[in-house]
């Protein structure tokens, strides 16, 4: 088979028993397994399931606290500090997003940060989180290795720091925008990797400052970040407010969780939710969003271009396709999927026929 598809419920269940079978309770798998399966349906390929036997290999090796004390260590009326005690960081961050939604809805603003916690997937999952309650999500993270030097240096200090948000609207598609510091995503270096596929001209570059575009050397270059040197100044004040500021780690600090799997990472996030409510009436901030949307959408656009796009519209496009004909696996993929399968004892994947 050229092409593997997956329904949702089917890759929720897979990833929710490879954790249990890896040691986390069941409650705390089915939650891992949702947001893991959540990533890949709204095209977020590079950290979803692709890094299911990554992060198998960690806990293994024993680098990961299956069964984490995560507590508020610091708390005033609009902000908490969570200490995610090394745990997933699919669970660090719900709860952390979870408890910002509490406090914005009295304070109208609220902002929690996380130490001690790992890998949580794509910044949009948490963002998103707030769109259920008519509020606006912000996400900040430090990445899991660092793949980014200073403006003009070798050495790689900084990682992609991603940044996500999310804004409600009435009619129309909320608007979520998830990018990293850097042109591209470290895990979609991986994704083109794992597909066979060359990267294009722009991602990385050599240590001679040449375009890097096999992703399998990714090893021998770095990625480069967006708008040049305002890129790399985003990517270290993203850190700081997701790293520094929570007590995690930032700069050397940062572990290659790609290559270290014993470790403890200490990984930085915040998630920061504001209720429009707070500001004036919701439903006439809606429209608004609504009418600035449909604004964008319909300007005069180049003769090559077919549409203007919103971001956050092409993510919801894709869901709507996977939730259809399912979720596409690059056969590389499946492959090591069906090695954990066998190694932990449970059921491969079932995929949908062609």
């Amino acid at each position: 088979m050229s092409e593997f598809r997956v329904s949702f419920s089917q890759l929720e269940l897979f990833i929710t028993q490879a954790m249990a079978s890896l040691g986390l309770p069941q409650e705390d798998a089915q939650t891992v397994g949702h947001l893991m399966a959540e990533a890949d349906m709204q095209g977020s390929d590079g950290h979803g399931v692709i890094r299911l036997v990554p992060y198998a290999k960690r806990i293994l090796a024993g680098g990961l606290n299956l069964k984490p004390n995560i507590q508020v260590v610091q708390e005033r009326t609009a902000m908490a500090l969570l200490d995610g005690d090394n745990g997933m960081g699919h669970l660090v961050m719900k709860r952390a997003t979870e408890l910002a939604i509490q406090k914005a809805r009295s304070s109208g603003i609220a902002w929690v940060g996380s130490r001690q916690s790992n890998h949580a997937g794509p910044a949009s999952l948490y963002a998103r989180m707030a769109l259920k309650h008519d509020m606006i999500g912000l996400y900040f993270a430090v990445g899991n290795a660092n793949h980014l030097p200073p403006w003009g240096g070798l050495d790689m200090l900084l990682s992609t720091n991603p940044i996500a948000a999310a804004i409600p609207s009435g009619k129309e598609v909320p608007i979520v925008l998830d990018m990293a510091t850097t042109v591209a995503a470290y895990g979609k270096v991986k994704a083109k990797a794992q597909r066979g596929e060359m990267m294009p001209e722009g991602w990385m570059i050599d240590r001679q400052g040449k375009p890097l575009l096999d992703p399998s050397k990714s090893d021998e270059g770095f990625l480069l970040p967006i708008g040049g040197y305002k890129g790399y100044g985003l990517s270290l004040v993203v850190g700081i407010l997701a790293g520094t500021l929570n007590g995690a780690a930032m700069g050397s600090q940062v572990i290659d969780f790609n290559k270290d799997f014993v470790t403890t990472t200490n990984t930085g996030q915040a998630i920061a939710v504001i209720d429009p409510s707070a500001f004036g009436d919701l439903d006439e901030f809606k429209q608004n969003v609504d009418r600035l949307i449909q604004e964008l959408r319909s300007a005069e656009r180049m003769p090559s271009v077919e549409r203007i796009w919103l971001p956050g519209e092409q993510s919801h496009h894709k869901r709507i396709d996977h939730e259809a004909r399912g979720v596409v696996l690059a056969p590389g993929l499946v492959k090591q999927l069906n090695e954990l399968a066998a190694e932990r004892q449970i059921e491969p994947l079932q995929f949908i026929s062609p």
